[in-house]
């Protein structure tokens, strides 16, 4: 499945109330009037392509940002002079929270391919929390959410072995995935190998054997960076089994 990375300009200049992704960036019972005081400080910039940055580490925090098409990584210098993936970021999930305790970003943002993001300016939003209660609590909640991905990224890495590493992000991607209305099983990867082998702490090798493993268990059907998952239980199976100390092949499911 080939999906088309052509975005024009006039398709993401939608005003927040007419929004599809409303529901994930916006609090819920944002009165009208509201919205359209949040709606008139957003900027909707042009898009970005694969490999452009958003932010990069050490710049001046001024905004907040709101994915709107397509995908980004935020990633931070490693000490090998290379990068350490820290997150992948989907439509309706927010970057640069990182930044409003030291005033600058802690890390780096750049395109996973043809993106664009809504702009919030982070003094504008300030002003319209202290008018605007939910919209106030709104931002506690996005900010408890980004101490929670964290703290899973650390189980995921410290706990968990290469296959469960594997099978969490397989599963984590096609919740995302489906909480946006989007197939929760048949979905195009946007990041390499390589950049999902930095962010789970195995290397590239391990990635893609473990892929061709999953697929000779009948639980999901690779071509390049098109996923199908075909058995979710079986993958959620994988990680209680492996708590067990022990790996049992998945059941195949019965063809209809």
């Amino acid at each position: 499945m080939k999906q088309s990375t052509v975005i024009s300009f006039e398709s993401i200049r939608v005003a927040c109330r007419h929004c599809t992704l409303s529901a994930l960036c916006l609090p819920m019972g944002l009165a009208a009037e509201d919205v359209e005081r949040l709606d008139e400080i957003v900027k909707r910039t042009r898009p970005l392509h694969r490999g452009d940055m958003l932010f990069r580490d050490g710049d001046h925090f001024r905004s907040l940002y709101v994915v709107k098409t397509g995908s980004f990584k935020t990633f931070a210098p490693s000490g090998e002079g290379g990068e350490q993936v820290l997150s992948f970021h989907l439509p309706g999930e927010l970057l640069g929270l990182d930044a409003i305790d030291q005033g600058e970003h802690a890390c780096s943002a750049s395109a996973l391919e043809t993106s664009a993001v809504c702009e919030i300016p982070f003094a504008r939003l300030e002003e319209l929390t202290a008018l605007i209660p939910s919209l106030q609590h709104h931002m506690y909640r996005l900010l408890s959410k980004e101490i929670g991905h964290d703290t899973d990224l650390l189980v995921l890495l410290g706990k968990k072995n290469a296959e469960e590493r594997l099978a969490a992000f397989l599963l984590d991607f096609s919740k995302r995935l489906h909480k946006r209305g989007l197939s929760a099983t048949d979905f195009h990867l946007s990041m390499s190998r390589h950049e999902i082998g930095n962010y789970l702490g195995l290397a590239v090798e391990t990635i893609s054997r473990l892929f061709t493993r999953f697929q000779e268990d009948g639980l999901v059907r690779v071509e390049r960076k098109h996923i199908e998952l075909l058995n979710l239980q079986g993958l959620e199976n994988l990680i209680a089994s492996s708590h067990l100390g022990r790996r049992q092949p998945p059941q195949r499911q019965q063809q209809t």
